[in-house]
């Protein structure tokens, strides 16, 4: 598949991240435990990205230095979060960073706590989404949303936050209802961690949860 759509990656301060997921792993509850299942969650979403055919580029867009210093040993480009004030502001300024580059570009925005994608999967939502010019996946709730696409020319308008996925209908965005569990499958809770795990997590969440047992 020809590589075609640039994606940005948000990735929080690990010590803000996943405070649902405290204590999900281990028996006691230990913040570097958690922050280190907090940061493989985000590996391995970008491993997989990276994986996909349609991605022409990826960056991750973070304010944490540990999340900077790790990914960059991936050789995966990384751009400071600005104004570092949440996802939508830190996705505009990716945006903005990447459109200067290739006005038009085909842009999309992945969440960063999909440890079971799959890559034939995000590939296969991406083109759906260029067909439809732009388009979003809900998450397995159906009232998040784990992917933003928008196709060349089209407006970018991220709207993640509670109840992002009318959010994103309501801005013109169609929504994708493709069968891609991993792609649905974002990681907020006990439950999600257990539902990925069941489809089957990347090499990072897997190690977190073996030193964790």
């Amino acid at each position: 598949m020809r590589a075609v759509v640039d994606v940005l990656v948000p990735v929080k301060r690990l010590s803000a991240a996943k405070s649902r997921l405290r204590g999900a792993v281990g028996a006691v509850e230990d913040r570097r435990t958690h922050t280190a299942l907090a940061l493989a969650l985000a590996m391995d979403t970008v491993r997989a990205a990276r994986a996909a055919g349609a991605v022409r580029r990826l960056a991750v867009v973070t304010a944490d230095p540990l999340v900077a210093e790790m990914l960059r040993e991936d050789d995966v480009e990384i751009l400071a979060d600005q104004p570092d004030d949440g996802l939508n502001p830190a996705l505009r300024h990716g945006a903005a960073v990447l459109r200067s580059e290739d006005p038009g570009a085909a842009l999309a925005a992945l969440q960063s706590d999909l440890p079971a994608l799959r890559p034939a999967e995000l590939d296969a939502a991406l083109t759906a989404a260029l067909a439809a010019g732009r388009a979003f996946c809900p998450d397995r709730q159906g009232t998040g949303t784990t992917l933003l696409v928008a196709g060349r020319g089209q407006p970018w308008d991220p709207r993640f936050g509670p109840g992002s996925a009318l959010a994103h209908a309501a801005s013109g965005a169609v929504a994708l209802d493709g069968p891609w569990p991993s792609l649905r499958c974002d990681v907020d809770t006990e439950v999600d961690l257990r539902l990925a795990t069941e489809l089957g997590v990347g090499p990072h969440t897997t190690a977190r949860l073996v030193a964790a047992s």
